[in-house]
Order: structure tokens, then C-alpha cells, then sequence
């Protein structure tokens, strides 16, 4: 057995995906295929290349976003085969909470339920490495991912990093930039900086009581955004008020 899975790039790299998405194949015989991507032809027929020779193959997605989710689709159909995922994303026909197993002949994989990043979100624990599956839970460079999707996603985020932290873990495999070789530090960093987050909301619904979404954006970013990352920034913005007005969960 190898220390590392084996990856693909579906070589969609951009500001929000780092390198690209990363697709991970556990396994020789019983293979898991995680995160097959955007429904790149190129990447899908690299995939299906990868997994001729297995006997079983499983499909699974953590979120439904679409640089996740459309390549799984496409996957799982022209295999014939379920996917494999969090119920509420489209297409999954084999729903995963927690403590469901995925396995594969270099070890169990374990669902864990991490929402935030997307409100259906899973990660999966593959203890016979000490090693976790992550999604977009978190990426392999930085200190933040996007959490703006939803109502309540930045307590949840918060909950899901320390659910991971509770793991026996020696490295995270993102879906994003490459592996978290120090789990404890890297779950640190992204922790400290949503909380960074959080004290500077506070600090300026202090100074700006009422202050709208753009004027809260404009009071953190400045002049820093790129145009084309604007929208998210916003909705991030937002979800951050509504968690600093809600209070002490």
C-alpha cells in the first residue's frame, strides 16, 4: 500500500480553487474516486482511466459546489454506479452522515458530517493513515475559505474545524493546494483567523451601528477586492453581521 493516495488535477485552477481540485483515488482494487470536479472531459476520462482495472469503484462528493460535483454526476452515470455523498446535494443517490463507511482496500474511509463552507458538507476519516479527506472544509495555502452560503454557516464552520480537530490526525488532504502536513496548526490557523473575523465585526458594528453590508465590505477590504470576488466578499460580510447580531451561540 502507498503512504499517500493517488491524485488527479482537474486543472481548473482560479483564486478560489488555488491549483485546481484536487480528485483523490484511495485504493487499487476497491477504489473511492473523492471530488471528481467540474465535468471536465479530459479529467473524467483520466479518471475512468485510472479506475479500469478496479473491481468496485465508489463515487463520492463532500458539497455540491461546481468545481466538486458536476465531474461526480458524470462520473458515477458512466459508471453505472452510485454517488456517493451528503443528502440535499444534486445526484446523490447514496446519502453519507456520520460514521458511514466507505471502503476500499487500503482502508475504511469514515464520514464526518462538516458543514459551513456548504451547508451539505462531509469530510472523510481514513484512520489506517491517520489522514482526512477535507473538501473545502479547508485548503492547502492560506488561512480562509469561503463561508458565506447560508444562514448560521460561520458557528457551523467553527463546530466542523474542531470536530476535525478531535480527530487522531498526521495530514489533511484539501480539495484545494496541497497537503496540511501540521493538522493541529493549520486547523489553528484557520480558526483564529474566522474568529479574527468575528472581533473585527464586532469592533465595527461598535463604531457603525447600522452600517449596511457594502459599508461594513468597503470598512474591511477597502480597496483590496478584485471585482470579481466582490459578490462573495459580500455575502461573507453578511452572514459575519448576522452571526455577530445573533450572539453567543
Amino acid at each position: 500500500m502507498t503512504d499517500r493516495p493517488r491524485f488527479l488535477n482537474a486543472g481548473n485552477a482560479g483564486p478560489f480553487t488555488l491549483d485546481g481540485t484536487r480528485t483523490y483515488l484511495v485504493g487499487r482494487s476497491a477504489v473511492a474516486v473523492i471530488d471528481p470536479g467540474p465535468a471536465s472531459e479530459s479529467h473524467l476520462r483520466a479518471l475512468t482511466q485510472a479506475v479500469e482495472k478496479a473491481t468496485s469503484v465508489t463515487v463520492v462528493v463532500t458539497h455540491g459546489h461546481p468545481d466538486h460535483a458536476p465531474g461526480a454526476r458524470s462520473l458515477a452515470a458512466s459508471l453505472g454506479t452510485d454517488l456517493w455523498g451528503p443528502a440535499g446535494v444534486d445526484g446523490v443517490s447514496r446519502p453519507l452522515v456520520d460514521n458511514d463507511v466507505v471502503s476500499t482496500d487500503e482502508g475504511d474511509l469514515i464520514a464526518l458530517e462538516t458543514p459551513g463552507h456548504a451547508r451539505h458538507h462531509i469530510g472523510l476519516h481514513w484512520p489506517a493513515r491517520r489522514a482526512f479527506f477535507a473538501g473545502d472544509l479547508v485548503l492547502g495555502k492560506g488561512d480562509t475559505v469561503w463561508v458565506g452560503e447560508y444562514a448560521g454557516c460561520v458557528a457551523d464552520y467553527l463546530a466542523s474545524l474542531e470536530r476535525v480537530r478531535s480527530l487522531d490526525l498526521a495530514i489533511i488532504y484539501p480539495a484545494h493546494g496541497p497537503p496540511l502536513e501540521s493538522p493541529e496548526e493549520a486547523l489553528d490557523r484557520f480558526v483564529e483567523h474566522r474568529r479574527h473575523r468575528i472581533r473585527q465585526m464586532e469592533a465595527l458594528l461598535a463604531e457603525m451601528p447600522g452600517a449596511s453590508g457594502e459599508e461594513l465590505l468597503e470598512a474591511i477590504y477597502g480597496k483590496q477586492l478584485p471585482e470579481g470576488a466582490r459578490k462573495a466578499a459580500l455575502r461573507s460580510v453578511e452572514v459575519m453581521k448576522a452571526h455577530v447580531e445573533a450572539g453567543p451561540t
